[in-house]
């Protein structure tokens, strides 16, 4: 299931379980990935400045990430192997894994 960019993520979590559930009775897991803030061409206008700085933004959303860095694109991958792997992800089904370096955890103390 792909996420829509214009869609509420926490509908778009709802929408994962109630699919989970459903499929896994013919044997389908679904499980989906949460990214966090990785800096790509779509956003890198709102996270760094023309000279290659930080944004505001950027710094409030580093402030709120443990590990204080944006995230690869190609960190998400591990994530993903795993999940398609049988052997290591057979009774894995209808989670959600935040690949944010901690921003989900952060409760701001």
């Amino acid at each position: 299931m792909f996420n829509n960019l214009g869609t509420d993520s926490g509908s778009d979590t709802m929408n994962d379980f109630e699919v989970a559930v459903h499929f896994s009775k013919i044997g389908i897991r679904v499980n989906a990935i949460a990214p966090g803030f990785l800096v790509t061409a779509q956003n890198a206008a709102l996270l760094k400045n023309p000279d290659g700085t930080l944004t505001d933004r950027s710094h409030k959303i580093l402030n709120s990430t443990p590990m204080g860095r944006f995230g690869e694109p190609e960190e998400l991958i591990g994530a993903l192997l795993f999940l398609v792997n049988e052997d290591a992800s057979s009774f894995i089904n209808g989670v959600v894994f935040p690949i944010d370096g901690g921003f989900l955890a952060y409760l701001g103390v």
